[in-house]
């Protein structure tokens, strides 16, 4: 038969990543495209004692229907945690246990978005949560990023400009794709802006905790002081992406509402994985965990940063991230990335277009993002010579 499909989808295009990763699976592929942490940092040893010991144990506890809240002691363990690493208080806030990061996106959108309402984002920004937006039928308006953060002068334009803004999406530390941080100075004129034109942060901070380098900046959401902040977070690089567990934290005036959606959307998380995570965090050296995975990204991302200082054309620039897992360079302005990286997936590097992550999928960008945190050493070092020979190509045509 011939489906009519629905427009919240029909104008929604697939992930130029997940595209990516069919190629990566080529085993010739040296794959700097995704976004999966290394499997070296899996816990597994404690993962397997964890579930053995409950499913001998007490299986009904973890096999049966859960609350869609969220498993209770994990939602107090993750109450304290983000007390004392990142100082936001719960007195006037609610945090649940959601299926991973990307279902923050969802229920924010589905709360407090309706079709044609304008959503504010980073450009460019993460693809999923864009698709996200784009699927509710809301309107997406870039702000271009800085070093330290998005360009303040166009982002009060596009809140004083732009028709019913209802949100702005911002990826505080450690952005994907770019690496980039958001300065403490800029995060709070990013909320003084929010309050001024009355418009809710969508803060999202996945890789907040792989920090390797630099100084801690607190999220914007520890000084809301008017519940317009919701913050999110994700079990996936700091535990497992398979467990597809995240957190959201939000005002308690929301409570309901965010119940409500996520009781449409899947009922409840996984508990098995969250009774995995609150046994981790409470029973073994989570702290020396989280430690060695930025040991090991330091290293990853210092071998990456080197071999590009060494190989690339001086006119490609790039960032030097403080944590996460990615990496930007950028072509010379006015050059389009798309293909430059097209090329480098002939000669067996995946990288990723700099398109992929904008608001406007119609118009071009110079920027290509890398993956440190999962290809091997040697891959990182054979992969950025493959790219550092091409850029020196693209430069001298």
């Amino acid at each position: 038969m011939e489906y009519h499909i629905a427009d919240r989808i029909a104008g929604v295009q697939g992930s130029m990543i997940r595209e990516l990763f069919k190629l990566a699976a080529d085993p010739n592929m040296i794959a700097f495209g995704g976004g999966n942490p290394s499997p070296d940092t899996f816990p597994t040893g404690e993962i397997a004692r964890i579930t053995a010991d409950v499913l001998a144990n007490s299986p009904a506890s973890v096999l049966q229907y859960g609350l869609s809240e969220g498993y209770p002691p994990l939602r107090e363990t993750m109450k304290k945690h983000l007390e004392a690493v990142e100082h936001i208080s719960f007195e006037k806030n609610e945090l649940f246990i959601v299926s991973g990061g990307q279902q923050c996106a969802d229920l924010i959108t589905k709360v407090l978005v309706n079709e044609g309402d304008t959503v504010l984002v980073e450009e460019p920004s993460f693809v999923g949560c864009l698709n996200t937006f784009r699927s509710y039928g809301a309107k997406l308006c870039g702000i271009p990023m800085e070093p330290d953060g998005m360009n303040l002068e166009a982002l009060e334009k596009a809140l004083r400009e732009q028709k019913k803004v209802r949100l702005l999406y911002i990826i505080s530390s450690f952005q994907n794709p770019t690496g980039f941080t958001t300065s403490a100075e800029k995060r709070q004129k990013i909320y003084e802006l929010a309050k001024k034109y009355d418009v809710c942060i969508f803060e999202d901070n996945p890789y907040g905790e792989i920090r390797f380098a630099g100084e801690h900046i607190d999220p914007i959401k520890s000084f809301d002081t008017d519940g317009r902040v919701l913050y999110a977070g994700s079990f996936s690089k700091t535990m497992a992406p398979a467990f597809r567990l995240g957190f959201l934290a939000f005002d308690k005036a929301l409570t309901a509402r965010v119940t409500v959606a996520k009781q449409c959307t899947d009922v409840h998380s996984t508990t098995l994985f969250q009774y995995i995570c609150n046994e981790y965090m409470t029973k073994c050296d989570y702290k020396g965990h989280i430690e060695k995975t930025c040991a090991l990204y330091r290293h990853k991302c210092d071998l990456m940063l080197g071999e590009m200082e060494k190989k690339f054309h001086p006119d490609v620039r790039f960032n030097r991230p403080e944590g996460g897992l990615f990496v930007m360079a950028f072509l010379p302005e006015g050059m389009d990335s798309y293909p430059f990286v097209a090329e480098g997936i002939k000669r067996g590097v995946a990288c990723v277009p700099g398109i992929a992550f904008a608001a406007d999928e119609g118009g071009t960008h110079n920027g290509f993002r890398m993956n440190y945190s999962s290809p091997s050493d040697e891959n990182i070092v054979r992969g950025i010579d493959i790219l550092g020979r091409l850029t020196h190509e693209w430069m001298s045509r």
